[in-house]
């Protein structure tokens, strides 16, 4: 039998501190998500540091409305506070002073805040946007091998366990079949928006099951019902998108609209952020109107000229300063030419006044 053990600290590394008020009375009630998310916060402020709700799902593997569920639960209990714009974007969180649940009740509104931790406006989901009801949610039943078999043998259903084990490179375990199966028959996925979140998640390095239900109950309570729907959602609060819409000096969440512009330059015309890149400088240089009409016109004739690279459009733009150049030459050289002719025509139509005197006088 193990006695009583004491815990020394011989390390010199840096540390964050963890009131004992929060061990004591909040630890026990939280969930893992929960505690991942407040401890993570506190070592973002002691290292004065920023993050936001994306960088969090990343961190632990959550769906940002995970993430924004654990703050709210934090805000709640009055160890954190969260700060809005006026379009309802979070644009930061404060730590506020760990007390005693007896107290929380009788904080003021002016009480200390310790320091702001998070501010990326530009990547954080509007709260109001994604809050759903978690009674929406069907519950994850608890299929029988007799069912995994027969979905196995589905004709409409096994292509999905193929695709599926292309998307994550091994064979799939019961338990993965079993999220398949889920999302198809309680979440009510097409076999297309099926095969659309699995490349989502791969294409974030997200190789989890358990992520990918997340995302998959996300969707559903948000009403994503097909691929394009969920393209447009994604697209809205993906980085690339954000990084686009700010070389244009665009700050606003983007719309539909200009997110249809943005999937496009990524989809159809598969353009690297470099190449896009490019085309915002040179928009934003050009015009301080329709900059996304703008810069989607500079795109589709680079599209159109087959642009791959940016030696493309090194060789596109000496082609068209050689076109331009030939241009002027030839009006000048057809100035040239009109201006003889005129010339010509002074000469050969001159009269001599000398001779048609001569002619009179001779008649």
């Amino acid at each position: 039998m193990m006695g009583r053990v004491t815990i020394n600290q011989n390390t010199g590394v840096s540390s964050t501190s963890v009131s004992n008020i929060f061990i004591d009375e909040y630890l026990g009630e939280a969930n893992d998500a929960q505690i991942k998310i407040y401890l993570y916060l506190l070592r973002m402020m002691s290292a004065n540091l920023p993050t936001s709700v994306s960088d969090l799902a990343d961190k632990f593997n959550h769906t940002e409305k995970d993430v924004l569920r654990s703050l709210r639960y934090w805000e709640k209990l009055g160890l954190i506070s969260l700060e809005y714009d006026e379009s309802g974007l979070l644009t930061s969180v404060h730590m506020e002073d760990v007390v005693p649940h007896k107290t929380i009740k009788k904080r003021k509104e002016t009480s200390p805040v310790q320091e702001t931790i998070m501010e990326a406006p530009a990547k954080i989901a509007p709260i109001r946007q994604i809050s759903m009801p978690a009674s929406t949610t069907p519950v994850k039943p608890a299929y029988t091998a007799d069912q995994l078999e027969s979905f196995q043998q589905d004709v409409n259903l096994s292509p999905l366990l193929f695709i599926a084990e292309q998307y994550f490179g091994r064979t799939l375990n019961p338990t993965e079949m079993t999220t398949i199966l889920y999302i198809h028959d309680e979440l009510h996925f097409s076999a297309d928006l099926i095969d659309f979140l699995m490349q989502y998640c791969v294409d974030h390095h997200k190789k989890d099951f358990r992520y990918m239900e997340k995302v998959a109950i996300n969707w559903a309570e948000m009403g994503i019902t097909t691929p394009k729907q969920a393209r447009q959602q994604t697209y809205k609060y993906d980085e690339s998108v954000l990084d686009i819409m700010k070389a244009l000096g665009m700050e606003n969440a983007p719309t539909d609209k200009e997110v249809s512009y943005i999937s496009r330059w990524q989809g159809e015309y598969s353009f690297s952020m470099p190449i896009i890149m490019e085309a915002c400088d040179r928009t934003v240089m050009s015009t301080q109107r329709n900059r996304l009409k703008y810069c989607d016109s500079i795109l589709r004739n680079w599209y159109e000229n087959n642009v791959k690279t940016k030696s493309d459009i090194t060789r596109l733009d000496a082609n068209f300063s050689s076109n331009i150049a030939r241009e002027r030459n030839n009006k000048k050289v057809s100035s040239i030419d009109m201006k003889n002719r005129f010339n010509q025509f002074q000469q050969s139509t001159a009269y001599d006044f000398d001779e048609l005197e001569k002619q009179l006088l001779d008649n």
